[in-house]
Formats: structure tokens, sequence, C-alpha cells
């Protein structure tokens, strides 16, 4: 199975991050499954005449290219021209070369957020007028179009994140290369579901905080970051506390909010990302499911009955209070 990767509008830091696995051998584990890296502009070793045979190739269909991933939004600009990027060598903008492979692609990958819905290049007045393969932020389109189907018969797989943990991109293609990927295994957004039906709030290591509302008011704290922070985990859908990064951690666990970059349009919070908006001090973002009314409710019972041992260890950046076992006399 062959695998063709492009970069466009964004910062190769879901390369970095994929390159980074801890899978041991990456290149071993995808040859073992059978996939073949026709080319990637930071790993391969083709010379320019020889990576641009291999456009050709796979433009043409003279090679099949039976996984297309891109890496980075698309940049449409200026007028639409596409040449706001000119892949080198070519003269052709790159959103007329991913147009031409994706149409003979049995699947085609956006890596990470860029791709997928635009992100951070697609921010502000988006003097580009960058966006996803198949979404502009949360509006389906994109470069491609809503109706866009691989040879596969499937949309645009988006390997959401900003950047992509990197067992997000090496199992979405190690099931691509088995066949074992199907339309009801990607989520409203097309992303596939084996982490985005957990939150990151799941498995966070702040939880106990979370649930007395015991929360911190600074970086390094131990208390649960969502109440004054910016912290959104209860809102992203990702399993980042379930599968460590870099063999263990995530954004929450070295005192850093998740600002949901698995979301389209997460790029534009609106406000700090360090910074919880709030109405009368109620928080503006709330968990996923939970009605507003049941939050305050639960939020002033769960303060009320905050042991003295977790609030005092929430302002802390080490624990000053263990717990103990009462033995009754």
């Amino acid at each position: 199975m062959n695998l063709l990767w492009l970069q466009s509008g964004g910062c190769g830091g879901c390369t970095l991050s994929w390159l980074g696995s801890g899978w041991g051998s990456l290149f071993s584990t995808l040859s073992d499954s059978g996939i073949e890296m026709l080319w990637h502009p930071s790993v391969s070793e083709a010379s320019a005449a020889d990576s641009l045979a291999v456009f050709e190739d796979c433009a043409t269909g003279r090679v099949a290219t039976d996984i297309l991933c891109v890496e980075g939004s698309m940049l449409r600009g200026p007028q639409g021209s596409g040449r706001f990027h000119i892949l080198a060598g070519t003269g052709r903008p790159m959103i007329e070369w991913v147009r031409l492979m994706a149409e003979r692609a049995k699947y085609v990958v956006a890596v990470g957020s860029c791709a997928a819905f635009g992100g951070f290049t697609a921010a502000g007045s988006n003097p580009t007028d960058a966006c996803g393969l198949q979404y502009d932020g949360a509006n389906p389109g994109g470069l491609l179009g809503s109706g866009f189907r691989s040879r596969s018969g499937l949309p645009i797989i988006n390997v959401a994140g900003c950047p992509t943990h990197p067992d997000w991109v090496t199992e979405t293609l190690l099931a691509l290369a088995r066949d074992e990927l199907q339309a009801s295994d990607l989520d409203e957004f097309g992303r596939p579901r084996f982490y985005t039906d957990m939150l990151v709030h799941h498995g966070c290591s702040r939880n106990e905080f979370y649930e007395f509302k015991a929360s911190a008011h600074k970086n390094d704290d131990q208390g649960c970051l969502m109440e004054h922070l910016g912290c959104k985990g209860t809102q992203a859908h990702a399993d980042c506390n379930l599968r460590p990064w870099n063999g263990g951690g995530s954004c929450t666990d070295g005192g850093y909010p998740c600002i949901r970059c698995t979301e389209p349009g997460f790029e534009e919070p609106g406000h700090s990302f360090a910074e919880t908006p709030k109405i009368a001090g109620i928080p503006i973002g709330l968990p996923l499911d939970m009605p507003k009314a049941w939050f305050v409710a639960l939020a002033a019972l769960s303060k009320s009955a905050t042991p003295a041992r977790v609030r005092q260890n929430a302002t802390a950046d080490h624990v000053i209070r263990s717990p103990r076992t009462v033995i009754k006399p």
C-alpha cells in the first residue's frame, strides 16, 4: 500500500510529533503493515527531480496512491488561484496537486487540525483564504467540497489535533492498511472515533479537584484548571489523558489548560487560552451534555463538601496534606 505525504499551510508540527512516536521504529511498523512511503517532505531522500517524478506519477495514476496524507491547511488565495503556495519546481499551486491526487487516492487523510479545518492558518482575517480539505472551520466544504469521497467511498479522514498525537496517525494508517476503517468509525467531523469517543477530561490526574471544584489559581497549582485557567478538557474530544504523550504526561499534567485543539475553531476562542470567561461567576464553557442549571447546583454542592485536604492541595504546587485513614477508637 503506497503512502504519499504532502505539506501545505502549517508549521510541520504534526510530522514532528509523529516522528517522536513511541512505537519503536516507526517506519518498520509501517513496512510490517505493508505500507510503503512514496514520499514525505521531511524524511525522503529523493532528489528534486525524482520527487517531481513521484508527484507526476501519482497525479496521473501511473503509480497508485493508496493513502494520501495532507498536513497543513489549503491556501486558496489570492482570489482562489492558490498561488500563495506553489509547489517548488512545478509552477503549480499545491491545491491543484491535492485535487489531482485526491481524485485518485483510495484514502485521503487530513493530518492535524489545519488540514482538517483550517486551524491557526485560517485564524484572524485569514489573508491566505486558508481552509481544510473538507471543512472550513466547522462548516462543511473546504477545498474538496462536502460531497467528496475517495475511491474507497470514505470522506476525508480528519486526524485532528494541534499537533496530532503520533499514535492517532499511526493507528489510522494501520487500520487503513487492513481495510478496517469504515464510515461508522468516523464521528460527525470525520475524525476516527477510537480517540474522539472520549474527552480529554477522562483520565485527567486533576479529576478529584474537578469533582470538588477545588481550582488552581496559577499554572503550577495542583487544582483543576477549568474554573480560572481556561481548561476545556470537559469539551474536547480526545483521549490525551488516557494515552500519554511521549511516554507519559499531557497538557493538563504539565499545568497547561486543554485548548480543545481537536475541535474546529479552537484557534479563536475569543479570549486568552489561559483564561476562563465567566458570567456572574459561572464559566461560559460548560462540560458537554450537562445543563447549566445542573452544573451550577452540583458545583455549589461540591464546593460545600470539599475536604480540607483537597482545598489546601489545590492551590499548592506539591502535596501539602496527604490522605489519611481515620482510625476509630
